[in-house]
């Protein structure tokens, strides 16, 4: 999928979109899982990608009645310098994986205030914000891990504190470390008039939210895919 800007949108191989992650995404990896990637290039030179996956829970669509093939998750947009916004790319990342899903219904993605993200991307692209909730982290030898991360270094053992405790740190403990706001993208209009009643408020910004409070402090102080399965394996 190309547009007049010189965009092209298309599958991503592995070997590109394990570089785009390690070398462009503050996260230094790839996501586990099943994984689409769709690739992103401008004037012919390749940009980064976008990532969609099964989500963290098999769980995932349940609050909105959906199956695991008709909801996915938004997991990584990995991208170097471009002149196209964001948004556009993003966009039409989209379109281009509900064309080849077309049993997909709605996506999820998060952005994780401890990095400093508020989900400015997805309310310049009219997502649906409901919320989101405190993340936790573990920290063993000092270092903080997510769940995953032990889960994958220990097995089931890794995220039970008492086990860690036992066999790795005597000092392990289980931390807040976060919290992550949680945006909706739905694919038909059913799926959007079904969670519009979810919406609330963009947050903004941390930088904007405290400027925000010192002026108001100011003023006071005035007299007056479907079916993911079937591309998940092919790219």
């Amino acid at each position: 999928m190309q547009d007049k800007s010189n965009l092209k949108i298309d599958w991503a191989n592995h070997e590109a979109a394990k570089y785009a992650c390690t070398t462009w995404h503050y996260s230094k990896c790839v996501p586990v899982g099943k994984l689409v990637k769709i690739g992103a290039w401008e004037n012919g030179k390749f940009i980064g990608v976008v990532m969609f996956g099964r989500g963290a829970t098999p769980e995932i669509g349940s609050p909105y009645g959906l199956k695991q093939v008709e909801i996915c998750e938004l997991t990584r947009i990995a991208l170097t310098k471009h002149i196209v916004p964001v948004s556009r790319i993003l966009s039409i990342a989209l379109k281009f994986l509900h064309k080849n899903s077309p049993n997909l219904r709605m996506i999820v993605s998060f952005a994780d205030e401890s990095q400093g993200h508020h989900g400015g991307i997805y309310q310049a692209t009219n997502w649906i914000y409901t919320g989101g909730a405190e993340t936790h982290a573990y920290l063993v030898n000092g270092i903080q891990y997510h769940p995953k991360s032990l889960h994958s270094k220990y097995g089931v053992g890794g995220q039970s504190i008492p086990w860690l405790q036992k066999n790795v740190d005597k000092n392990a403990k289980r931390i807040i470390s976060g919290f992550k706001h949680r945006y909706l993208m739905p694919l038909d209009s059913e799926m959007r008039n079904q969670v519009e009643k979810l919406a609330k408020p963009y947050p903004k910004r941390v930088k904007q939210a405290m400027v925000d409070s010192l002026d108001t402090a100011a003023v006071h102080h005035r007299p007056t895919r479907s079916n993911l399965t079937l591309v998940a394996e092919t790219v």
